[in-house]
């Protein structure tokens, strides 16, 4: 790359767009995981459920989420779902990101019910518990505990591919990005620092992850 004349000074000069970006990043996928999480509850329950027809709508729900890319799906909203619902570029984004990761916590649910004892519930049974109130005390709970680690992972994922909101016009850190490359025509910069940023909310996350797993495993033990 000789003759490339570096300029970081496009950094330190629009630092307020990075970080309402990054700000605005955090937001989308936060908003997108509350959202999620009980889409995810509902299905997984679906899963495992003894109703045959929710189950069958809750593994055909899973199923074709995990099968539909993520830019296939934000554009069928933003463009194909929008022409009878103004959703507009910032709640298609979040509604985009949320249906999809919805997919993915079902199966995390899903595998944390289902790593229970079975005698968990039969104990709970035989005592005089309903199903319902079976699960709801005494599986769910310990169920919990062991989702919480996917489940906080599965947010970091959901940061992550949070960048392609940008293609549906959505702001956020990407999008900023692409503005002031368009702008500033300063792309090694821009998308380097936006890779650094990117790396530095995942990582923190990560470590964050970390520290309350470990937490988790000592009052267990």
């Amino acid at each position: 790359m000789g003759g490339y004349n570096y300029d970081w000074s496009i950094i330190t000069n629009n630092m307020d767009i990075f970080i309402d970006g990054a700000l605005k990043t955090l937001e989308i996928s936060a908003i997108a995981l509350l959202i999620a999480i009980p889409i995810g509850i509902i299905f997984g329950l679906g899963r495992i459920s003894r109703n045959k027809f929710f189950r069958l709508i809750s593994s055909i729900y899973v199923e074709v989420m995990r099968g539909v890319p993520l830019l296939v799906l934000l554009f069928w909203i933003f463009f194909v779902l929008g022409q009878f619902v103004r959703l507009g570029s910032y709640w298609s984004a979040i509604l985009g990101l949320a249906i999809f990761s919805g997919a993915f916590i079902a199966e995390i649910v899903r595998s944390g019910i289902q790593a229970v004892p079975k005698g968990q519930m039969e104990a709970a049974r035989s005592s005089g518990m309903s199903h319902t109130n079976a699960m709801r005390y005494i599986v769910l709970p310990q169920a919990f505990r062991r989702v919480l680690p996917p489940l906080a992972s599965q947010f970091i994922i959901l940061v992550k591919d949070s960048s392609l909101v940008s293609v549906i016009a959505a702001t956020d850190l990407t999008l900023n990005a692409k503005n002031l490359v368009a702008t500033s025509f300063r792309s090694l910069e821009v998308w380097t620092f936006v890779a650094i940023v990117y790396l530095i909310m995942t990582f923190s996350m990560s470590m964050i992850i970390r520290y309350f797993e470990k937490r988790l495993l000592s009052r267990e033990n």
